[in-house]
């Protein structure tokens, strides 16, 4: 752990006038970590900040495909290996040499780390989705109408009942945008309780009326 961490004025870090978010404050709490938020006009300092950033983007991502998240990470690995094994042009010294270096002087981890998860109350929609982060992800038809806790990481989304703990949804985390993720048995009660609902319709009943009595009325 380093002693302070550096961040730019970001909405989910900056509240205002230099100060932190209550959940920034508390993230930092339980990692006995201060912080330092970059001031508006320190261009400088924030473009410090994001230069490996762009470094990344465009020295590693261009030209390259992803199979899904675990395959990126992996690619980002050996391209690390590779890459902090040179001389940096402005420190002049080899990068892992400097990162062990700098490792010396940081606290270990804490042995439990701030919960980072994402929790909220929904209920289960007559559409049973859950709409998050610009995808649509599946709940358990069955469980339309009652409220559910959700819990999302990096990893996945995952939903219970509040009231009797079943299992409403758990998918894998997907970061692209626009899908619609449905798990199988989810579409298979879907399909289940639609044709209950067909066979429980029943045809109105309409009386059928003689055509003479319409001869009747009707004068030819």
């Amino acid at each position: 752990m380093p002693k302070k961490l550096v961040w730019d004025r970001e909405g989910a870090i900056h509240s205002g006038g230099g100060r932190p978010t209550d959940a920034f404050a508390a993230f930092c709490g339980q990692l006995a970590a201060g912080w330092v938020i970059l001031d508006p006009g320190d261009c400088q300092a924030k473009g410090a900040l994001e230069r490996s950033h762009r470094f990344i983007h465009g020295n590693f991502e261009a030209g390259r495909r992803f199979a899904n998240p675990l395959d990126f990470r992996l690619q980002l690995d050996r391209w690390s290996d590779k890459v902090n094994a040179r001389v940096h042009r402005t420190t002049r010294a080899v990068v892992s040499e400097r990162l062990e270096a700098e490792r010396r002087q940081m606290r270990p981890l804490p042995a439990k780390l701030p919960e980072a998860e994402r929790r909220f109350i929904a209920r289960v929609p007559p559409q049973p989705y859950l709409r998050f982060d610009r995808n649509d992800y599946s709940f358990d038809p069955r469980l339309v109408g009652r409220r559910v806790e959700v819990r999302v990481s990096q990893r996945e989304l995952r939903a219970v009942a509040l009231d009797t703990g079943e299992l409403a949804a758990r998918h894998a985390r997907v970061f692209a945008g626009g899908l619609t993720f449905t798990e199988p048995d989810h579409q298979r009660a879907l399909d289940e309780l639609r044709g209950e609902r067909k066979r429980c319709r029943r045809e109105p009943e309409v009386e059928l009326r003689s055509l003479h009595r319409y001869d009747q009325l009707i004068p030819a």
